[in-house]
């Protein structure tokens, strides 16, 4: 069954899901936010299947998510290095990963958090602001149609 494209829906959650809505994209976003960029060390991180990565690099150069560039070593390998596009998703991925540390494992369960570089603390977790400062609660917020880009 073909997939129908959200490429023209006047959400931009609809449209970015459009583009990196699958698990295998976000998790290669992310294991390229963690400084991977190699084919094989993506494959050996995220032990998914040889095709299945290459189509997934394939879309996400396409969409200017990443882009493929001979190895710094100059080898025959190519990297894959995150545009500006790309970084950008790096909220996105510090909110996904808060929120199934918050809901997604038991009490005393180990896993992974996200830690600042430089001081090894965890992320201060994320929250939605007004622009005069304010805590958004999510029925402080709503959608506005018809707003230009």
């Amino acid at each position: 069954m073909k997939r129908k494209s959200l490429q023209g829906n006047a959400c931009p959650v609809a449209r970015t899901l459009d583009l990196i809505g699958d698990w295998w994209s976000l998790l290669i976003i992310r294991d390229a936010l963690d400084g991977i960029r190699r084919f094989n060390d993506f494959q050996k991180s995220l032990d998914i299947a040889k095709n299945m990565l290459s189509a997934r690099l394939k879309g996400l150069v396409e969409q200017g998510i990443l882009q493929a560039l001979p190895a710094a070593d100059g080898g025959a390998y190519k990297e894959y290095v995150l545009t500006e596009r790309g970084k950008a998703l790096q909220t996105v991925i510090v909110a996904l990963s808060q929120w199934g540390g918050e809901f997604m494992y038991a009490p005393g369960e180990p896993g992974s958090v996200m830690v600042d570089a430089k001081d090894r603390q965890p992320i201060r977790k994320l929250a939605l602001t007004a622009a005069d400062g304010r805590v958004l609660a999510p029925e402080d917020v709503a959608t506005r149609l018809g707003v230009e880009h």
